[in-house]
């Protein structure tokens, strides 16, 4: 068994792997604590509003995931256009959607052969 000399430029290209990786798990446990904290904040706002005698009422969320539940038989053309545009062409589909003014006029409309939520990280 023959042993062949490692590459200076081999071993850089491993540690710079290596830092990457930590970087990218550091950053992912950043966005878990971030998440956590917001949701103990949420749990303190509610908590305070009640002790206070008031309503809490939380933000709108941001992004709803959409997912098409209705075939294409008898469907109007408006209708079909809209699912057209979120990209929900055929059943079972389903896609990110960010919550605007319009997103959710368009939801209305479609909302027969749809169904959406938002999103959260146990759905």
């Amino acid at each position: 068994m023959r042993r062949f000399p490692v590459s200076l430029t081999f071993l850089r290209r491993k540690q710079a792997g290596k830092a990457k990786r930590a970087v990218i798990f550091k950053r992912a446990e950043q966005y878990v604590n971030e998440y956590n904290k917001k949701e103990r904040e949420e749990i303190r706002l509610k908590r305070q509003a009640k002790a206070n005698g008031d309503f809490y009422v939380p933000a709108q969320p941001k992004v709803y995931f959409v997912m098409r539940i209705k075939g294409i038989n008898n469907i109007a053309p408006k209708p079909r256009k809209i699912l057209q545009l979120l990209r929900l062409l055929q059943i079972n589909n389903g896609v990110f959607v960010k919550v605007t003014k319009a997103t959710s006029e368009m939801l209305l409309r479609v909302e027969p052969y749809i169904t959406y939520g938002e999103v959260s990280l146990a759905t």
